[in-house]
């Protein structure tokens, strides 16, 4: 039986997170920057050069701090993609999103 949506931890969204972007082949790294106050949990990578931010909350109760707000904002002007991730349904709708551009190999004439 699933969980209610209240007792879900934070923690268990980013296994959540972890396992789906690994089935697809990519990488979710933890990130943590030393002195910089709300910035992202993880960095993710997928095949194709899609790469994402992604700031993982649980479902309910999970604030958004004024500081991880700036970095949202500031990386999506920079054209970044980033996220917040608070559920399985978060987690599905980045995934199918478009992958990013694919690198063209030319070989030497």
């Amino acid at each position: 039986m699933a969980k209610k949506p209240s007792t879900v931890k934070e923690s268990e969204i980013e296994r959540e997170l972890i396992a789906a972007v690994h089935g697809r082949g990519g990488v979710c790294e933890k990130i943590m920057c030393v002195g910089k106050r709300g910035f992202f949990d993880r960095l993710i990578i997928l095949p194709g050069g899609r790469i994402i931010f992604a700031e993982i909350k649980r479902p309910r109760g999970g604030r958004i701090s004024p500081h991880q707000r700036q970095y949202y904002d500031k990386l999506r002007t920079l054209g970044v993609e980033a996220c917040f991730v608070r559920n399985s349904t978060d987690i599905v709708e980045l995934l199918k999103q478009k992958e990013g551009p694919q690198r063209v190999v030319r070989s030497r004439p």
